[in-house]
């Protein structure tokens, strides 16, 4: 999660710019007694690695912190005793989530994750004072010695989700809720956009601004503003599952964020796109456990594992499933690009050339997306 307009370098593309040549020994030490008693060793076992997790909304059923939880507890299951996790949740960007981390650092976590983007000046000034400690800033771009960046390329599963909506709009019409104006909500936006007019050129997306990661009631009434509106397809870049429950509850048709969101929208859920990151994370605690942490920048997407489309809903034509399976493998081989221009220039909502015909954005243009793709009904103010 993101909250302020900042630009964004480009994130390095693999696990293995993380790795480090030195590995630790075997985790545990030994001790010696007295001298008639030297030959005997007396293996301890090592206390386990305490690893913090910071979150920005409260702990639920489904949606982005619920993602996060999950590859907490993937990393406990992989690693068993090795680590301890410990999250504190619902916690604000700003003075709160400095408190927090302090008390994390001070506590004895030596690897914190912090989940959103306005985390990352805490992070930086409290890994200033706890050098030992190492943080890794979900969704950040600013690392240090003891600080590393992290983020999905959550693009990729929206022009899937795309490709779907305007399969089952017949009227081409689609409506966004999003949080704020950042370049990684502008990123999912536009690579919706550009999914459904790639299947029709005439496709339309209604854009309301919620200026807020997490609050469900005006989740909820901006999916119903929209719905009077006519749309007929829903989607999201907020927190909770909200939207999906208003579309449950209107009968029509919406696509899962974050998370599998069935449960409370069994018949409106088309698909899901799908945020993985316990492969992330057990890695990260993995190369701290075994001395081979590194300061870095992460980008990765469904490539990586880390964003998939799939939990689809009985309304999804198997035909359409088929489709979208094809076009994630296309992404991953790296043969389909969101944001590739074919014969045509791609335009802005404001008529301007955005990608040139036959090119594509690099990932440094891609960071800083600060436009809105011809097809978004709405602009970049809220």
């Amino acid at each position: 999660m993101c909250k302020n307009l900042m630009r964004r370098r480009a994130f390095g593309l693999g696990l293995g710019a993380f790795a480090g040549a030195t590995l630790l020994p075997a985790a545990f030490s030994q001790t010696r007694t007295t001298a008639a008693s030297a030959a005997v060793p007396m293996p301890v076992a090592a206390a386990p690695l305490k690893v913090g997790f910071v979150y920005v909304s409260p702990v639920t059923d489904a949606g982005w912190t619920h993602q996060h939880d999950l590859g907490r507890k993937a990393v406990e299951a992989a690693l068993g005793a090795r680590v301890q996790t410990r999250y504190v949740e619902n916690v604000p960007e700003g003075a709160d989530a400095e408190r927090v981390l302090r008390e994390l650092a001070a506590s004895g976590h030596q690897l914190i994750f912090t989940t959103s983007f306005g985390y990352m000046e805490p992070v930086l000034r409290v890994a200033r004072d706890f050098p030992q400690v190492k943080f890794e800033a979900i969704t950040g771009y600013k690392t240090a010695p003891n600080v590393a960046t992290a983020n999905a390329r959550y693009y990729e599963g929206r022009y899937l989700a795309g490709i779907a909506a305007a399969r089952l709009a017949a009227g081409g019409v689609a409506g966004y809720v999003a949080g704020f104006p950042i370049p990684e909500v502008l990123q999912g936006l536009n690579a919706f956009t550009l999914g459904m007019r790639s299947v029709n050129p005439a496709a339309r997306i209604k854009l309301l601004w919620l200026d807020a990661w997490f609050d469900p009631p005006r989740e909820r009434d901006a999916a119903m503003t929209l719905m009077n509106q006519g749309a007929e397809v829903l989607a999201f870049h907020t927190g909770s599952s909200a939207v999906m429950a208003a579309a449950q509850e209107r009968g029509r048709l919406a696509i899962a964020y974050h998370s599998d969101m069935r449960s409370v929208a069994p018949d409106a859920q088309l698909l899901a796109v799908v945020h993985e990151w316990g492969g992330y994370y057990t890695e990260r605690v993995r190369a701290v456990l075994e001395g081979r942490w590194q300061s870095g920048n992460f980008w990765g997407g469904v490539r990586a594992g880390m964003v998939r489309v799939g939990a689809f809903g009985p309304k999804m034509p198997r035909a359409v499933q088929a489709e979208l399976l094809a076009a994630q493998q296309a992404i991953a081989d790296g043969r389909l690009r969101p944001f590739a221009a074919g014969r045509q220039a791609v335009r802005d909502n404001q008529g301007r050339v955005v990608i040139r015909a036959g090119q594509a954005l690099g990932d440094a243009q891609i960071l800083q997306m600060n436009w809105l793709v011809e097809g978004v009904q709405g602009t970049l103010q809220r």
